[in-house]
């Protein structure tokens, strides 16, 4: 760790003197990373880095439980560097430390409130006023206050979200128990039914949140990185961000080499962090993403004038992490009610309706694995409903995940996706509306409504886009909202699906540059 300290030391040092690095110890080098999806923004940054530096940048993204339990399992090795919000939960792992050559915060993001003006008025949160996060649940609870969050088993801001609102309710003084998380789970699920947004990734949650703006209902908050909320603002949302007195937990995008690199990989490691450390880095940061800068006097320099925060410690064993995330899943966030919309028209037969089956029904039995590969699987309380079609829909079939009948029911979801049969044409329209009008017969209820289209080929039968956008039209507010996420498989339109996604406020998911079976995990993070 010694070599860790002094790197650290000498990036700050030239970070304080305001200088830009110059190439250290040879010339060009690569850095393959694996990086959170969320740090897409930083890559105007990294290539003008690699000018200064001679240090190019190979980033891949993937999710951060995904990405760190990789690196924590050993399975990292194509990569020299992992780049994600937080190593926290790394080191929870055993051994997890000892993946790791060296770990540098880059920049900093607490993950906040952001209130729509008017309502946080209503609420007497005034800049300036206390705020707590037991004020939001009272929220919740008397003036039906509601917000969107990440789903914390896909996206870093959800999950410090979640560990930081339970350990704020807990209160305990010191890193969040098991004995705490049962204490407080009945004022967590009382938190959690103001919940009305999900998504996989906090980019598109804000999307979704500034779409649902000239809603009859608004989604009223988003809970998300700081970031992410000042540049809502930028872009010129009104916010007012509520940083809750009780604390926050604050992501610091540690760049982070992994153990055994080459010399190659150290050495630009070296110089990759030298730089971004540097003053002018630190300020560019600052001004471009709006994550605060790590570097003394960088702040001013970026014009940012933020407030300090409270600083919440995060849980001291991977068991109570795990076991609250679990938690959230089964127990205090509102269930899911998914559409499945699937084609099985004559081009589906053979292989791609065998790998439909298989990658589906891998969501019926996750077990063991990592923590995001078993919250991916059906939760108990989901509701299931999955509709093929052909030429036309065929019957539905809706299953619930009941508690104290878990394994019974998803034996049944298996089993009926197991007899889907393909023939016929491929009427995509039509099963789409279909879908609709089973959520408008839906009860009003708690659910988090989506529905999810699964199509290898062009529309040939039934509806074309522009009647189907006239009935789309028709729809009640309630079913209108309710995204459609459309994976895109074999020969399928990209064209005309691109269109529907944007009719409907939903994300395109291509299946032809991944496995089925990923894009379906993926999408979970979105239900």
């Amino acid at each position: 760790m010694r070599r860790a300290v002094g790197a650290a030391a000498l990036a700050v040092a030239v970070a304080a003197s305001g200088c830009t690095p110059t190439l250290l110890g040879g010339g060009e080098a690569t850095l393959r990373i694996l990086a959170g999806s969320e740090l897409a923004d930083m890559e105007p940054l990294l290539e003008e880095a690699a000018e200064r530096t001679g240090v190019t940048v190979e980033l891949e993204y993937t999710g951060t439980l995904d990405g760190l339990a990789r690196v924590a399992a050993g399975e990292a090795g194509e990569f020299d560097a992992v780049w994600f919000a937080s190593n926290r939960y790394l080191h929870l792992y055993d051994g997890g430390r000892d993946r790791v050559r060296e770990e540098t915060p880059i920049m900093l993001s607490p993950v906040v409130l952001g209130v729509r003006q008017s309502r946080a008025d209503a609420l007497g949160w005034s800049d300036g006023t206390e705020v707590t996060w037991s004020d939001v649940s009272d929220a919740v609870r008397d003036a039906e206050f509601t917000y969107g969050m990440t789903n914390p088993g896909a996206s870093n801001s959800g999950f410090s979200a979640l560990i930081g609102v339970a350990s704020a309710l807990a209160d305990s003084g010191s890193a969040l128990t098991g004995e705490d998380v049962d204490r407080v789970g009945p004022e967590l699920a009382g938190f959690f039914k103001g919940q009305e947004l999900t998504a996989g990734s906090s980019g598109w949650l804000a999307q979704a949140f500034t779409e649902r703006a000239d809603d009859e209902r608004p989604v009223d908050a988003l809970i998300n990185y700081e970031s992410v909320l000042l540049s809502l603002n930028r872009d010129g949302a009104d916010l007012r961000l509520v940083y809750p007195a009780d604390g926050v937990i604050t992501a610091d995008y540690p760049l982070t080499l992994l153990a055994g690199p080459d010399e190659e990989a150290e050495q630009g490691y070296a110089r990759l962090v030298q730089d971004l450390l540097s003053q002018d880095a630190q300020a560019d940061i600052a001004e471009r993403t709006l994550r605060r800068p790590v570097a003394a006097g960088a702040a001013g320099a970026a014009g940012t004038d933020l407030p300090s925060l409270v600083e919440l410690p995060f849980p001291a064993h991977r068991e109570v992490v795990d076991g609250l995330v679990a938690d959230y899943f089964s127990e205090l966030r509102r269930p899911a009610r998914t559409v499945y919309v699937l084609d099985v028209s004559g081009s589906m037969k053979g292989d791609r309706l065998d790998e439909l089956k298989e990658s589906l029904g891998s969501l019926t039995g996750a077990t063991g694995g990592s923590l995001s590969h078993q919250v991916q699987a059906f939760q108990e309380r989901e509701e299931i409903t999955l509709l093929p079609f052909s030429t036309e829909p065929h019957e539905p079939r809706t299953f619930v995940v009941e508690p104290g009948r878990i394994d019974e029911s998803l034996r049944e979801v298996a089993d009926a996706i197991g007899e889907l049969e393909a023939r016929g044409d491929t009427a995509t329209y039509d099963a789409v509306l279909e879908a609709y009008a089973l959520v408008e017969d839906a009860p009003e209820d708690d659910h988090l409504t989506s529905i999810v289209l699964m199509t290898d080929g062009e529309v040939t039968w039934g509806r074309g886009p522009a009647p189907f956008a006239q009935e789309l039209g028709g729809l009640s507010p309630r079913a209108a909202r309710v995204p459609v996420f459309t994976v895109l498989f074999g020969e399928a339109g990209e064209d005309e699906m691109a269109d529907l996604v944007e009719l409907t406020g939903g994300r395109l998911f291509d299946a032809r540059e991944q496995s089925l079976e990923e894009v379906f995990r993926e999408i979970r993070g979105y239900q």
